[in-house]
Formats: C-alpha cells, structure tokens, sequence
C-alpha cells in the first residue's frame, strides 16, 4: 500500500472535467469578482478606521460613502458566491455522475472471473460510498477554489503595496499552514487508503449475511456472525481513528500558525504606526488584519476539508483500480454461420482455476447436432467447470472448443452466447413486471407466444391469479414469489426466447415432483434438434438423453445412455443410481 499521498488519481480526475470547461470559465470569473468584492471590502474597512480618527467636519459625509459602497460590494459577493457554489455542484456531480456511467459500463465488460474473486458487498460500497465521498468533497474543493485562489492573489498584490513587511509576516505564516496540510495529508493517507478497503469488506459481509438471514437462523450462528461483524468494525474503528484523528490536527494547527501572524500583525503593525511610519496608518494595520485572515482562510478551509480530501482521494483510487481491470474481449471478425448446426467438439481442452490445482485436462468429447447430453458427477466433478468453459466466461489454459469446426474464440463472445438459452439452478429476476422479465431475452416476443410458454412451463395459472397479470411488479418493491416460481418464470424466459442450443443446469431443483413432470415434457419439445447440455443430479430427469457422460475430477470415465451404462454394474453411473433409487 502506497504510504504517501498520491496525486494520480487526481490527475486521471482531471479529463472528467474537460466536458464543463464554459462552467469552469464563469466560475473563474466569479471568483475574480468575488475575489476583488472581498479585497475591496477589507480596503474600505481600513479607509473608514482611518476616516473616523481623522477630521470631524468631514467625517459623516466619507464615512456614508464608504457605507454605501460597503453595502454594494456585499451584496455583489453574496451573488457571485452563490453562482460559483452554483456552478461548483453542477461540474462536482454531473462529473461523478460520468465517472459512474463509466465504471458501471466497464463493470458489464469485465470477466465472470472477476466476480468470482471480488466481494459483491465491496463492488456496491464503490459505486455508493466511494462515489458519495468523491461528489461531496468535489463540491467542497470547487466551492472554494475559484474565489479562493482570486482573493489570495489579489489580497496579495493589494497588501505588497500597502506593506511588503507585514506581507512577508502573513506570507510566511501561511506557508507554515501550507506545510503543516501537506504533511499531515502525506502521513494519514496510507489510513484513508484502508479505511476505504475496510469499509467495503464491511459491505460486502453485510451483504452476504443480509441475503443468507434463514441460514444464519437456521444454524443459530447469530453470536459467531456477531463476532465476525465485531472484528470488522473494530478493525473499521481503529483505522478510522487514526486517519481522522491524524487528518483532524490540520485545522487547529493551521488556526494556531493564523493566530500566531494574527498577532505579530497587531504588534509590528501597531509599532509602526507609533514610529509615524510613512503610509502606515491605523487603518491600514486594520486593513492587514482583515488581509491575514483572508489571505490564509483559503488555506484553513482546505485544512478544514481535508478529512473528506484524503478520503475522496483513496475513493477515487478504488474506483480506478476498478476501472484498471482487463475487460473480457467479445470483439472478433469472423461472423457466425447463418445456419447453426450445433456441433460442439472439445478438442484436448485444459483449464484451472487455480494453476496450482489443476482441474480439466487433455478433455475431449464430441456432441453431434442435435443431440441432448447429460452431465452427471459427484459435487466438484468439474460439472458446471465445463458449462463455463462452453460459454466461454472463462479462458481455457490450451485446446479448443468448436461450434460446427470454428474454435469459439473466433466468434464475438455477445453472439455466440445469444445461441444458448440457460436455465440456472440459481435464478435470476429483476425488479420489473413479470412481462419485462419474461420477454428479457426476446423483447419483441408477442403476447401468444408469451402465454404459450408460460403454459408449457406450467406458470400460466399463477399469473392468471395476479391482480394485475402481467403487468404485476417483482421484487424489492413489488410481489415475493417463491424460489420455485422464480424458477419457472426463468424456464419460460428461456422457451420465449427461443435459443438454437440448451443449457439446463439443475433447472428443476426448485419444483415439484408433479410439476416437474409437466415441466419436463415442455423440455422434450423444445429440445427437439436442439443442441441441449443438461446438468443433473436427479437422474430420473435425463433417462431419455442421447448421452450420459459421467464426470470425476475433470474427466470424462463413462459415456453412453442410460440403459447402456445400467447394464455396466461396476460403472459409476450405476453406483449414482442404485445410491438415489435402491434407498
């Protein structure tokens, strides 16, 4: 982990803002307005101290001017200030906003691998939190800088003419609180960095014990899940602690340095106004310590926002290592072939997810058109693995895989999937209606093919039941179904879309025994001169499969139909059998 501060992020930052450059422009402007409104202010402060302690007969008629200009200069930096807090929020949040449209198009791209080592709860904590502190302190920092930065180097110019020694006093002292920024900033950012991390470990735990709740009941693991929440945030804490209690020293040092030139203002300040100074008058050692204050406060208000600058920053890291993730290349020349024949042939394939342990090796299998094959195995067998594989969501190691003699590597990764309808065993609905979940695959499907799936996949009376039918809303806000009915809403999206090939892994888990039957003669239909993998750990359910292939360990030890490998008492698929229909 980096321990000193990084400005790379914030220069990768920087190009998101080249979209606003007319926002950014007024608002530099403003800032001079604002900027100048503020010098001229602490200017005329200092003339009207002068004009008080100076002759009577004029005092009234100079002192009403000054007034009155007083009054105009504050109401012209209370406008130009709010335009630029104006302007400052619009380039702050439409920016994040980019920033978000970005990751969340980058994060569609990635690799199926990338989930599979990522924490989900961590992957959310980045597009909220991480986002929320990046938008909320863009707004801090743009709220200051464009009328920060005019006053400093206007008060700057003003003050060197009016005295290059009390000038030199603020200046150095405002390097000092300069100095003191950065060295915080330097020291607590390695602690914002995992600060950040621990925050979404958080979320990803709460994530994963939110969604499991009937597990953790179920095994009364309420105390151990309590124990594991404690560690985390404790851990949280301790981080948190030391990063804003390290961050939270900037102010009251910066104060302390200010105060410091504060007073060595009043004290040469007032020396030489009893030394009869030439051009230095009481107003004038007024004017300077208004000056101190504002040439600083640029400074203090930034030591003020540090905390949430340190974090922005070790945000923005996260979301660009985010962005630095290889994404999964879809994009090949060679077009599929118009007409899909569906022959898939394994040709000596290797694959592990670790290469450490190796899983699939010199794997070779040849599916004809058309045919349906069954997958069966102990758990680990390398089942789903070799789905995967097919579906091309992960690389192979070596070998290939070909679609009617083309490697699949050729073909772009979009439409090659689009062949395949899958049933999952875990199901998948979004929150919509039941149609737009339906139709997900096949928008432009019409109402009669719509409820002709739904009546093979046995789900046509349920919708009937609905209020509202189709029109019914899922999820968070809407219905609860049960897994069971997830599942055969998922089987009818599948029907719906009428893929050239089948993939059903474990696809009636959730259902039924009566149902399931129903569910299987609708399976028979549509698989008719399909191409259809099926995973099952249900034998009763692939006894009419072309193929049974029997998987241990990554590789294929029988293959055959189910009467063939029956007839074979010592083979595998007989012990599968005798252990699910003998007990």
């Amino acid at each position: 982990m980096n321990k000193t501060l990084s400005i790379t992020p914030i220069k990768r930052w920087l190009p998101y803002l080249k979209s606003f450059k007319k926002e950014i422009l007024i608002a530099l402007i403003l800032g001079v307005i604002n900027g100048a409104s503020v010098v001229s202010f602490t200017f005329l402060v200092g003339k009207a101290v002068d004009t008080m302690v100076g002759e009577s007969h004029v005092f009234f008629q100079q002192l009403l001017t000054i007034l009155t200009y007083l009054i105009g200069i504050t109401l012209m930096t209370t406008i130009s200030q709010w335009l630029i807090q104006r302007l400052g929020n619009k380039v702050a949040y439409q920016s994040v906003h980019q920033l978000r449209t970005e990751a969340f198009h980058h994060l569609n791209q990635l690799p199926i691998s990338y989930y599979d080592k990522t924490s989900h709860g961590d992957i959310m904590s980045r597009f909220s939190n991480d986002l929320d502190f990046i938008s909320d302190s863009s707004t801090a920092i743009f709220n200051q800088i464009f009328s920060g930065l005019t006053i400093v180097v206007i008060s700057f110019v003003t003050m060197l003419n009016l005295s290059p020694l009390l000038t030199l006093v603020i200046v150095v002292s405002t390097f000092f609180i300069f100095l003191v920024n950065w060295l915080v900033a330097t020291t607590s950012h390695a602690q914002f960095a995992k600060q950040q991390k621990t925050v979404g470990l958080i979320s990803g735990f709460l994530s994963e014990h939110v969604t499991n709740q009937k597990v953790i009941k179920a095994f009364q693991y309420e105390e151990t899940s309590q124990e594991a929440f404690d560690q985390l945030n404790q851990e949280l804490f301790t981080v948190g602690r030391k990063a804003q209690f390290i961050s939270s020293l900037t102010n009251p040092l910066s104060r302390f340095v200010d105060h410091l030139a504060y007073l060595s203002i009043g004290l040469i300040g007032g020396l030489l106004v009893i030394q009869e100074t030439p051009n230095i008058t009481i107003g004038i050692v007024t004017s300077f310590l208004l000056y101190s204050a504002q040439f600083s406060k640029p400074f203090i208000e930034l030591s003020g926002v540090m905390t949430q600058l340190q974090t922005a920053i070790a945000s923005l890291e996260r979301m660009f290592n985010l962005l630095d993730e290889p994404v999964e290349i879809t994009n090949k020349e060679t077009p599929l072939p118009t007409v899909i024949k569906g022959h898939i042939e394994f040709c000596d394939v290797s694959f592990s997810y670790d290469k450490k342990t190796p899983l699939i090796q010199g794997f070779n299998f040849d599916v004809n058109p058309g045919e349906t094959v069954a997958i069966v195995g102990k758990t680990g067998a390398g089942k789903s693995t070799l789905v995967n594989l097919l579906m091309a969501f992960y690389e192979l190691d070596s070998g290939d895989i070909l679609l009617d003699g083309v490697p699949i590597t050729q073909y772009n990764k979009n439409e090659f999937r689009q062949l395949f309808g899958m049933v999952l065993q875990e199901t998948w609905l979004f929150n919509g209606t039941v149609w737009d979940n339906l139709v997900f695959g096949r928008p432009n499907a019409s109402l009669e093919e719509v409820k002709q799936a739904c009546q093979e996949a046995s789900i046509d009376h349920f919708i009937d039941s609905l209020p509202q039918g189709f029109d019914t809303l899922l999820g968070q806000s809407g219905l609860s179904i049960s897994d069971g009915q997830k599942q055969l809403l998922s089987i009818a999206r599948t029907m719906i879309s009428q893929p050239k090939m089948l993939i059903l892994d474990e696809a009636t888990s959730s259902i039924d025994p009566l149902t399931e039957q129903l569910i299987q003669k609708a399976f028979l239909n549509m698989m008719v001169n399909k191409t259809s993998f099926i995973i099952a750990h249900r034998l009763s359910t692939i006894q009419s499969a072309d193929k049974i292939m029997v998987m241990d360990q990554g590789q294929i030890v029988e293959v055959g139909t189910h009467h063939e490998l029956l007839q074979q008492p010592t083979s595998h698929y007989s012990a599968l059998y005798q252990a699910q229909f003998n007990s």
